[in-house]
């Protein structure tokens, strides 16, 4: 189930060399690219997952495989007319998705992304460990902060802002926005962290304009580089915790989708119910602290220490994890074969969760503990077949789609 996409960088956004960031080589005679729908709709799984979460899980399987029924036959990515038609509060949903997932997929690979958190997540567990003040993270707006923080094979640091519009070309220059006085859009909305220069790599805003079925105009996917303003900055001597922070980030979000959401929980919060949490100089309000801890702690443990779940073997490592059969509530007719059935499977590493059962809460930053799965990720593969997908982190964790 391939489908092909425009996509446009506008190299003169970037700053004239030698100042950084430089136009990256793999972005360069860039102008369609074929991609795997399955695979951008777990990627979408994976990205839309939080690192933490209370009450009834956000990455619950339905939101992403029910968009198989919304890509037209096409050979280009073209939503059908019964989803560009549906109200305005799922349509917004559906072009949020797509508009991550599409460039995340694409940026994945082509920038050898590794790690993967959202901003705010990365802001909060950041800001607590380095003792900094942000300013107020808004959800909307000039305070928004970046939707993604990632680093990449090299360890150089990206920041990313997504946008998606099924709305046409116009709607996708304003969603971009400028950088005027003030700046607007993406560009306004993603000028919040600044790595060292040695360490500092893309500050990407993209823009999905999705084609729609019957219409002239193809999905395109836009890609600028605008300058930073007022930014939180990283400095040198904090990178082992914004390193903390997103390896947590990205591990969190798999151990949820592979069905270990205690273990999730004090992956990315060992310090309380929080991300920001950290300890309390008032002896009380630190004792409590302690009890929430040690119960999230032996909740851990105990998910940890359960042998359900399904296993299996995948590109050199063992998984363990959860599996979902969800049959269709009519088939679909997808590149000539009937579909009545998927079956989706995300699982976590074997070995980490040997040692995470050992030890499930670290307090100490990852990459200067004494553990082997901080850097148990690695860059991301895709395989695909007739009727499969399947999208594996490193050695870390891997998600499957089967259609039958």
């Amino acid at each position: 189930m391939d489908r092909t996409v425009r996509i446009q960088i506008d190299r003169s956004s970037w700053p004239k060399a030698p100042k950084p960031p430089r136009f990256p080589r793999s972005f360069m005679g860039i102008g369609v690219e074929t991609m795997n729908v399955p695979a951008v709709l777990l990627k979408i799984g994976f990205l839309t997952t939080p690192p933490t979460a209370s009450g009834v899980s956000l990455s619950e399987f339905w939101a992403y495989v029910r968009y198989l029924a919304a890509i037209t036959g096409d050979s280009d990515l073209r939503l059908t007319t019964a989803f560009a038609n549906l109200d305005a509060h799922q349509k917004t949903i559906l072009s949020d998705d797509f508009g991550m997932g599409v460039p995340m997929t694409w940026l994945t690979h082509a920038l050898d992304l590794q790690q993967i958190c959202d901003g705010r997540y990365f802001l909060d567990r950041f800001a607590a460990q380095a003792g900094a003040t942000v300013q107020k993270k808004a959800r909307r707006g000039l305070n928004k902060v970046p939707d993604f923080v990632a680093r990449d094979g090299r360890r150089i640091w990206h920041v990313v802002e997504c946008k998606g519009t099924q709305s046409g070309s116009g709607y996708q220059r304003d969603q971009i926005g400028s950088a005027g006085s003030p700046p607007t859009g993406g560009i306004a909305q993603k000028r919040a962290i600044v790595f060292p220069k040695n360490y500092s790599g893309q500050r990407l805003v993209c823009a999905l304009n999705i084609g729609l079925e019957g219409t002239s105009g193809s999905s395109t996917l836009k890609i600028v580089d605008p300058k930073p303003e007022d930014p939180v900055v990283v400095e040198a001597a904090d990178l082992d915790l914004a390193v903390d922070a997103v390896q947590r980030g990205s591990i969190a979000k798999a151990l949820r989708l592979a069905g270990f959401e205690a273990a999730a929980d004090v992956t990315a919060a060992p310090l309380g119910r929080f991300a920001s949490s950290k300890r309390d100089p008032r002896r009380r309000f630190e004792e409590e602290r302690l009890r929430v801890v040690e119960e999230r702690r032996a909740a851990a443990q105990e998910e940890l220490s359960r042998e359900d779940g399904i296993r299996w073997r995948g590109r050199g490592a063992s998984f363990r994890g959860r599996e979902a059969h969800i049959v269709l509530p009519r088939p679909l007719n997808i590149d000539g074969s009937k579909i009545q059935k998927v079956i989706l499977r995300q699982g976590i590493n074997e070995e980490v969760l040997s040692e995470l059962r050992e030890r499930p809460i670290l307090e100490s930053p990852l990459s200067t503990a004494d553990v082997s799965w901080d850097d148990a990720g690695g860059s991301t593969t895709i395989d695909t077949s007739d009727g499969f997908a399947a999208l594996q982190i490193g050695e870390l964790f891997r998600s499957e789609m089967q259609f039958g």
